[in-house]
């Protein structure tokens, strides 16, 4: 069974930074991607942020420049850096890890939970 382990979620101030971090385990023999999405209230779900295990990245409009995707391989484990922040960042981030998982058929994508980010005055 897939866990994940997601921290770094808060309360900051727009303007200010935070770094989110997920981290996967549980039977994982290969890892494909990793990425960030998010959810405001009233809103459907969306990318934020995706990164390869090669390292190739990519990030919704709204976010380049100011947040920084990055993956440890040997960790199963991702990384948002997001600075600049503002208040439409505001939104539950979920993490997503493509993954070949023993006993399950295939590589298939596996959610976290959530970390809440509110930016706000």
């Amino acid at each position: 069974q897939v866990r994940f382990v997601e921290s770094g979620g808060g309360t900051v101030q727009p303007g200010e930074s935070l770094r989110l971090s997920c981290a996967a385990s549980g039977g994982i023999y290969s890892l494909n991607y990793m990425g960030w999405h998010r959810q405001a209230p009233g809103k459907q779900r969306e990318l934020v942020a995706r990164i390869t295990s090669g390292g190739g990245a990519t990030y919704a409009e709204s976010v380049k420049g100011r947040f920084t995707i990055s993956i440890d391989n040997a960790k199963n484990a991702v990384y948002l850096q997001m600075d600049s922040l503002k208040a439409e960042d505001t939104a539950v981030y979920y993490c997503v890890a493509n993954l070949g998982v023993y006993v399950v058929a295939g590589p298939q994508d596996y959610w976290g939970q959530g970390t809440q980010v509110t930016v706000a005055s």
